[in-house]
């Protein structure tokens, strides 16, 4: 079954979406171990151990070519551990953000419309509490008097957006 560009495969009791190409997002910000972390914890991935033969990234750049000048970022890579979600690496960029993301990360947190509002509400306002103690900022809520949705505006830690609400109802696999 496709989806777009995706294609939907059956393993046994579930679906798996085969995607047409594999992807690495990448984040620009000036300290990317402490907004590594912040992500991890955020999106509940793991740092990412360096490749195998090296005893850190620092020594795998090295290894490449990377001028030492542009080393030193600590921890700057985290994964799915369960492999599904796409690599996320923190590269350090020398200026600092000076204007709105083009693109932001929605977590999803409410457990979709299988539940009232009022439910989704509770889940949403509790990830936002729960990143605002790991160093996230509260925006806004998101809400819409009529709208069955709710949602909270972010920022990590060095001020990039991101968004907390409810999956969008999309062409997914099969319920």
């Amino acid at each position: 079954m496709s989806v777009g560009r995706a294609t939907l495969i059956r393993i046994e009791h579930s679906w798996r979406c085969q995607v047409a190409v594999s992807y690495q997002l990448v984040i620009d910000c000036t300290s990317p171990e402490p907004l590594a972390l912040f992500w991890a914890e955020a999106l509940h991935y793991v740092i990412a151990p360096p490749p195998s033969g090296f005893d850190s990234w620092d020594d795998f750049f090295r290894s490449i070519g990377v001028p030492e000048d542009e080393l030193g970022g600590g921890s700057d890579i985290i994964e799915d551990p369960n492999g599904e979600g796409p690599r996320i690496w923190f590269q350090i960029v020398p200026e600092k953000k000076s204007i709105k993301n083009r693109i932001h990360i929605d977590v999803n947190a409410s457990g979709g419309r299988g539940s009232s509002l009022d439910t989704r509400r509770e889940r949403v306002e509790a990830e936002a509490a729960r990143l605002v103690s790991l160093g996230a900022t509260r925006l806004r809520a998101i809400v819409t008097e009529g709208l069955d949705h709710y949602g909270v505006a972010m920022a990590d830690p060095e001020g990039n957006e991101f968004d907390i609400n409810q999956p969008v109802p999309g062409n997914g696999p099969p319920e």
